[in-house]
Parts: C-alpha cells; structure tokens; sequence
C-alpha cells in the first residue's frame, strides 16, 4: 500500500483499510488492489513475533513500522472499540486540552482583573456576550454547498433536525441560506449578507438516502467533543437495538417521542441534543453503510462485467457454428421428454 502506516484487514470478508492517524477513520480501500493485499497482510502478521491479540482481532507491528489490524469474527462491540475508539478518543482529547487551555486563560483573565481592581460582575457582560456568540454561531452554522433530488443546490444553514416521514420512514429538515433550481449554470450557490442571496431563507427537507451526503457533512461536527470508551460501547448497543447500520436512521426517527420526553432542555429532534450514544451511532452507521453500498456496487459491477464477458463469448462462438446446428439444437430442447 503507498499510504497509510496502519492497515486493518479482514480476509473472510474481503475488507481492507487504510486507518488515517490524523483523523482515526478507517478508509475502505480500491477493490482492484485489495484481494492481493490481504492476501500480503494475512502473510505477513503470521510471520511476524511481535503482535498483540484478543480471540478475534490482533495487532502486529512490522520491521518498517507498518501495523496491521487482523479482524476475524468479532462482536460488534469489540470490533467497535478497535475501529472507533481511537477515532472518538482523539476528539475526546482534544476537547479536554482544549478546555482546560480556556479555563487556564480565564483563570488568568480573572486574576488579572482582579488585580486592576475589577470584581467579577464587572466580568458577566463578557461572560454573556461570549455565550451569545457561541449560540448565534450555532444557529447561523453554514455547510458547503449541496445537491437537491431534483438537481438544483443550496446552501444549508443551522443544524439538521431529524424527522420521521419520507419514503424511508425518515429524513432530514434543516434551513438554506441559498437556493439554486436545476438548469442552473451559475457559479456555486454563496451564501452572502450583502450579495447575491442575501434575502434567501427557507426549509429544506430531504428522505433517505438523499440525506447521507449532509449527514456527513455534519456529523463529525456534532460530534467533535469524541467520547469515552464507555459511550463508544454505548452507541454500539443501540446500533444493535436497531438491528443494522442501514435501519439505523430510521429507529432513531421513530425514538424522537421518546427522546422528547426523557429531554430537560433542547429539542430532542435536533441533532445536537437527541442522547450523545445515538449522535455517535448515527455517525458510526453512515461509515458502515457506505461500506456496505460500496460493497454492492463493486458485486453489481462484477455482474455486468460477467454479463457483457458472456454476450461477446456468446457472439464469438456463433460465428463458428453453423446455422444448422442452431437449428438442430432448438429443435431437441423443445423434443418432451
């Protein structure tokens, strides 16, 4: 493999990645390059002394540095650890260095003010003016561009809010800061204050699968805090009470009740407050999904390749037969038995 210093591999299923160490995610690799692959990783973590391993999931470091994670049949909430874990964990992290830099600066800030004389009510107007940032920020949050099914474009804004409706039994409904209609041929659709646009407001709603695409935008966002090794098992255990990565989005539409009324504050259909293990499944079912999607269309493109192999091999191999055997052969297929 050119990239990637940790590769993780599973031979029964014919799955390979290549694990990013920037950002922890596991990266399904092209398909005309991976059976030989696996079949190298698989030699090489035998030959290798140096691993580490559980009953179903191992790590072996080689001589260049490379890692390789060999997966076998573990439980989802074992492979979850291995494969999400790390990714959640360095957000997670992140945020508390994060944190505990802020409140190092404000602890400075105060002892500062207190020093020239200013108490901390002289502070709050701070305090509130930052917290009201924070929510307007918040609100006014701008995505990148996006397609509509109908093949126009816009430009979402604020955050997306889950709805249970759609031809899927869910969907997603967030706001546009910018709208174009199909047969466009302008520019991207940018969102300005003063510009083109600038008046633009609206809802957009979009079911299903035409979702995906914005949820990925989003999610890691809602999620950048990561979480702990306990609510990454947490989110796994509701991915099991869905019963798959691709009925997940629709259970979680039809727990919005429930989340609403088990909710102290927020709006349990917005995607920033349904529970955190739910926010950190849905992010894990879009990773699988895709997989899975992935997978399909590499059997459905073997299918045609098969296909069209088989009407050439059907043409070549009429050009040196006779009509009469056809002829003859038709007529003993139709002979009763």
């Amino acid at each position: 493999m050119p990239i990637g210093q940790r590769l993780a591999f599973d031979a029964a299923m014919g799955r390979l990645w290549v694990v990013c160490r920037a950002c922890e995610r596991w990266n399904l690799t092209p398909f005309d390059t991976r059976w030989e692959a696996i079949e190298q990783a698989e030699r090489a973590f035998r030959d290798t002394r140096v691993r580490v391993s559980t009953e179903q999931i191992g790590l072996a470091r080689l001589r260049d540095g490379t890692e390789l994670v060999r997966v076998g049949k573990p439980l989802r909430p074992e492979f979850a650890a291995w494969r999400y874990g790390d990714q959640f964990g360095r957000r997670r992290r992140r945020t508390l260095l994060m944190g505990a830099g802020a409140a190092l600066g404000g602890g400075v800030v105060l002892a500062g003010a207190t020093a020239f004389g200013a108490g901390l009510a002289t502070l709050l107007p701070v305090v509130h003016v930052l917290n009201l940032s924070t929510i307007l920020r918040a609100i006014t949050a701008r995505g990148s561009e996006h397609r509509l099914p109908d093949g126009g474009r816009f430009v979402p804004i604020g955050q997306p809010r889950l709805i249970a409706s759609g031809p899927e039994g869910w969907g997603i409904d967030i706001g546009y800061a910018m709208r174009r209609a199909a047969g466009d041929t302008r520019g991207p659709a940018m969102f300005s204050l003063f510009g083109e646009g600038k008046n633009e407001q609206g809802r957009i709603q979009l079911y299903g699968h035409d979702a995906l695409p914005l949820l990925r935008e989003y999610l890691p966002r809602i999620n950048r805090t990561g979480a702990s090794a306990a609510r990454v098992v947490d989110a796994v255990t509701l991915l099991e009470q869905a019963g798959a990565a691709d009925a997940f989005p629709r259970w979680a539409a039809s727990m919005r009740r429930t989340w609403d009324a088990k909710a102290t504050w927020g709006d349990a259909g917005d995607l920033n407050y349904i529970p955190a293990p739910a926010r950190l499944a849905f992010e894990m079912a879009l990773h699988e999904e895709a997989e899975r999607r992935a997978l399909e269309g590499e059997l459905a493109e073997l299918e045609r390749a098969w296909a069209d192999a088989e009407g050439i091999a059907a043409i070549a191999d009429s050009l040196t037969i006779p009509p009469t055997i056809d002829v003859r052969l038709e007529q003993l297929r139709q002979r009763p038995e």
